[in-house]
């Protein structure tokens, strides 16, 4: 039997234990690998984003991106429990990124120009934003930086052009886990402006997580015992990227706590 799991990889039942290799062997002469379980990265997941109407980055790219570079590099790292990554192309969060060890989510920051705006009684972006963050206080648009989650749909509708493009970011949310025991992931505080810096992160989290992170322990419960605040401030430090061979070459967590 050939079924397709929720991490969008294909799980074979049934093969007996002594054929195992050989169906390894098999798929190895397609290009495929096998190993999507463990104490490990696990496979990527990401939404449509990039085809997607809300998409605010390339969420195909991105995902294939981190699964060469975290799932594919770092295969033979041991980690103290899974590690799930999740690449969402805007805040409404189909691919759940704030229920993974660590996920994205892709932003479109408005760019409000208020000499622009005329304060109209109807006001188009007001009436386009889907959260009510965007309103017209004392005849000038206000955007509410606490409430507005970046999701773009206000860019380009405002008449005068007072929102005429948004800058391109991307949230990341730690911590994140489905199952028995559920923790909705917290985002980091600021918002990356580059791809390259949202990679950088994942490359810290996981380090962080192989060097600190107690065997058996999911990510939520590392941070959970280090303190939110304490693993930030180590994510927006280049520390661990420091001491990455160290922490690589360390003999830790030789039989993972992942039974599956």
């Amino acid at each position: 039997m050939v079924t397709f799991t929720t991490r969008l990889t294909v799980e074979v039942q049934g093969i007996p234990y002594d054929k195992i290799e050989d169906f390894r062997a098999y798929l190895a002469k397609e290009g495929l690998v096998t190993g999507g379980t463990g104490s490990k990265v696990r496979p990527v997941v990401s939404c449509k984003g990039t085809t997607c109407q809300y998409g605010s980055i390339d969420t195909f790219a991105l995902s294939e991106e981190i699964h060469q570079r975290f799932f594919n590099g770092y295969s033979d790292v041991k980690l103290p429990h899974k590690f799930k990554i999740a690449v969402g192309g805007c805040p409404n969060n189909c691919v759940k990124p704030d229920l993974n060890d660590l996920g994205i989510v892709g932003q479109m920051v408005p760019n409000f120009d208020e000499d622009y705006c005329n304060g109209c009684k109807k006001c188009s972006v007001e009436e386009a934003c889907p959260i009510n963050a965007a309103k017209v206080v004392d005849g000038l648009l206000n955007i509410d930086k606490k409430e507005c989650n970046n999701c773009g749909r206000c860019i380009g509708k405002c008449h005068f052009d007072a929102i005429e493009d948004g800058q391109v970011g991307y949230k990341i949310y730690i911590g994140g886990r489905w199952g028995k025991r559920v923790a909705h992931g917290k985002p980091l505080s600021k918002i990356f402006a580059s791809k390259e810096e949202a990679m950088d992160i994942i490359e810290k989290m996981i380090l962080l997580y192989r060097k600190q992170g107690k065997t058996g322990e999911r990510l939520s419960e590392t941070i959970e015992r280090l303190g939110f605040e304490n693993i930030e401030a180590q994510l927006l430090s280049n520390d661990l990227l420091d001491r990455k061979e160290e922490i690589l070459e360390a003999k830790l967590h030789l039989t993972g706590g992942a039974s599956c």
